[in-house]
This record gives structure tokens, sequence and C-alpha cells, in this order.
């Protein structure tokens, strides 16, 4: 059994020689493809959330900051998996565990739509948490190593993509659902999922480089070492590590802290129902969705430490600029713009922590890192509710905009790794 599982590793399939001269190639694309469904499950729980908590609240009569922790919670699930999930994939694959990763959420997804009270949809919550907190870094960690070098921004983006398209289909989605079913119903849709995985799984082969490298330590006495300890192997690894937990935390609190309130926000601050807060928050998601396609190109071409520079400036100053506007067209256009800078950057991290980090813990990175960041970022909606109680939305959101230029002077420790193969 070992001699075959040598052979498929050391002998390159159709699919990896085709991505080499012919651009992302199939099996490229094949595993884009599946990482983006695996990621775009996440943004469509996330953001059903959003939609359904005016509902819970009244429901269960949560105070603000309660419902604010909903989210919270589901992101410090979303740490453990990402632990968890990442240490397995290095270990065990990447289509494996991106398939248990999206059973996980969608099992404890839809068991949220019988809650009973805060505890019990808490602790559904935070295990559904656990499933979504895989499939960012397996999903970034299978998309960056099955492309070449010069495409790896662009690919990653595209499973970055995948998670707005999942906020997308849940901002047109919600208030049908919610009319038609009640709040409950958003959460039984994210049952199907686990149909998904199975297909996506007996579609998609293990990753090339996986495989090489599974078969080249097999062949080796070297020693193992945990992937979670190759995060901090050296000094110089410290220091990358620690500026990635930044920017990764930046970069969720600032999502998370817009879009868990934003409904309600346009709902209470601006009279906005149900269909015009989905409209509006659709507008700003499409703004995401150009910002994040936009930023893969401009990596590709001009480097990443740039390309995030530009974005976080951006987001600065669109983010201060949205939290001051009033009128519904503004709103919309202000929306966009805020969008696509504060939520641009997303799929870059995929390519840099691919970069970043060796192959042996790469899967471990990904998910580590990122989702430390979401725990640290899902304080967002907590921190806007608490500020939001005492100076008002206007405020709050106005507040977040500073955190962009933490990001902007953390960029100055991570080395720019454009084109490089991975190790």
């Amino acid at each position: 059994m070992s001699r075959n599982t040598d052979t498929s590793a050391t002998s390159p399939t159709t699919d990896s020689i085709e991505h080499t001269s012919k651009g992302m190639g199939r099996y490229g694309r094949k595993a884009v493809f599946a990482s983006s469904i695996g990621y775009g499950l996440d943004g469509f729980d996330l953001m059903i959330l959003g939609f359904a908590l005016s509902a819970i609240i009244a429901e269960f009569n949560l105070s603000t900051p309660q419902a604010g922790s909903l989210t919270t919670i589901t992101l410090l699930g979303a740490v453990l998996g990402g632990i968890v999930f990442g240490i397995l994939s290095d270990r065990f694959g990447r289509v494996n565990m991106l398939m248990w990763s999206i059973v996980v959420f969608a099992v404890f997804t839809g068991l949220t739509a019988i809650s009973t009270g805060f505890t019990d949809l808490a602790i559904y919550r935070f295990l559904a948490g656990i499933g979504i907190g895989g499939e960012f870094g397996i999903g970034m960690t299978l998309a960056s190593e099955a492309v070449p070098a010069k495409f790896r921004a662009r690919a990653t983006s595209w499973v970055g993509v995948g998670f707005q398209i999942g906020v997308f289909t849940a901002a047109m989605l919600a208030a049908p659902i919610i009319m038609a079913f009640g709040w409950r119903g958003l959460f039984v849709v994210g049952v199907l999922p686990a149909v998904i995985a199975v297909i996506l799984r007996k579609r998609l082969h293990e990753s090339p480089k996986f495989l090489e490298h599974k078969a080249q330590t097999a062949s080796t006495a070297i020693p193992k070492t945990s992937s979670i300890r190759m995060l901090v192997k050296d000094k110089r690894t410290i220091r990358i590590t620690i500026a990635m937990i930044i920017l990764t935390s930046v970069q969720n609190f600032g999502y998370f802290g817009i879009m868990a309130w934003l409904p309600n926000y346009l709902a209470t601050q601006f009279g906005f129902n149900l269909t015009n807060s989905g409209l509006w928050t659709a507008v700003t998601v499409v703004g995401m969705l150009t910002g994040i396609l936009t930023f893969g190109q401009l990596a590709d071409g001009i480097g990443r430490r740039k390309s995030f520079w530009i974005f976080q400036i951006g987001a600065a100053i669109s983010v201060l600029v949205y939290s001051q506007l009033t009128d519904p067209i503004a709103l919309l256009i202000g929306g966009f713009v805020m969008g696509a800078f504060a939520n641009g950057m997303l799929g870059g991290y995929g390519a840099l922590m691919a970069e970043l980090y060796p192959t042996a813990a790469r899967a471990t990175a990904q998910n580590v890192i990122f989702n430390i960041g979401r725990g640290v970022g899902g304080f967002g909606p907590v921190v806007i509710a608490v500020v939001a109680v005492g100076h008002g939305f206007p405020y709050a959101l106005g507040l977040l905009s500073s955190i962009y230029l933490l990001a902007f002077v953390t960029m100055f420790f991570v080395p720019e790794r454009r084109g490089v193969e991975l190790e």
C-alpha cells in the first residue's frame, strides 16, 4: 500500500501537469471551486445570523450585548475548529478534512433552528463555529497548492469570493425565508451543505503538493516537528506569526464589527424595512466581491505588501466616511466603496500565509492564525454594541477606521514573497 501511495505522490497527475502550462489548469480550477464552496458556507451562516438577530432578540428577550455575543461565541468556536482541523489537514490531507469541517458546520447550523433559549442557541453556535473554523485555512491551502505561483493571489481571492457569494445569497434569501418560515427557517437551510460536502469529496483528489510532501517525509528518517511548533520555530518566524495574527485580527474585527450590525443599523438608524436593509447590505457585499477580485489581480501584479497598503488606507478612509452618511443613495454608494476596501484583502491572506509557511504546517498556519484573528475579531460586534449604547452606532462605526492604520504599520514586518515556489 505504501508503494502505491509513494507512486501517486511523486508522479504528477494529468491535472497537475496541465496547470503548469495552461493557467490554473483543470485540477486548479476544481480545487479553487471546492474551496470557494466550502468557505461560501461560512459566509452564508454568519450572515443569516445577522439577519435573524432582530427576531432572536425579540423571541428570547436578549439584551444588545447578549445578541452581539452570539457572533463572538460562533467565532470562538472557529478558533478551536481552526486549530483542530488545521493540524488534521496537515496530517491527513486537505480534501478529507474540508469535507468533515463542512459536515460539522452543517449539522450544528441545522440544530440552531430548534433552539429554545439563549443557552442552547449559544452552544449550537459554538459547535457550528468549530466546523466553520476549518474551512478558511483548508480551502486557502488547497487553492494555493493547486495553482502556479503567478496565479496564487487570484486563486485564493476566488476562495474569498466564495465567502462573499455566501453572504450575498444570505442577504437575498433572508427576507423571503423569514417572512415565510420565521428566523428558524434560515438555519434549516444550513443542513444542505452536508450533501454538498459528500459530492465534492467524490469529485476531487488530494493536493499533489501534499502527497509529494508525505512521500518525501515517509522516505526520510528526519524527526517530525509538530505543525503548531513550526509557527514559532525561531525569532523570525515568531515575528511573522505575530504580525499575521495582528493583520487577521484587524481584518475580522472590522468585517464582523460592520456586517453583524449593518442590517440592524440600517433599520434602527434610518428606518429601513427588512427588504431595504437586505438590498443595501447586498450592495455592500457586491463591493466586497469587487474588492476581493481587484486585490487578487493587484497582488499578483505589484506584490502583496503594496496591495495591502493601498487597501488598508482605503478601508480607514471609507469606513470613517460611511459612518457620517445619512442620505440613502450616499449610503448605497458608500457601502459599496467601504465593502471593497474593508474586505477586499480577504483572499490575500491565503496567498500570503501559503508563501510564509512550509507544506508541513501550511494548513495549520492558515487555520490557526486566521481563526485566532477571528476569535479576536469576534469581539467586534460586542465592542460595537457597547460603544453604540453610550455614543450611538455612527460613532462606533467611525471608531473602526483606526484599526486599519495598525494593520498598515504591521505590514512592514511581513516579507514580500510574491512568485516564490511553495516549500
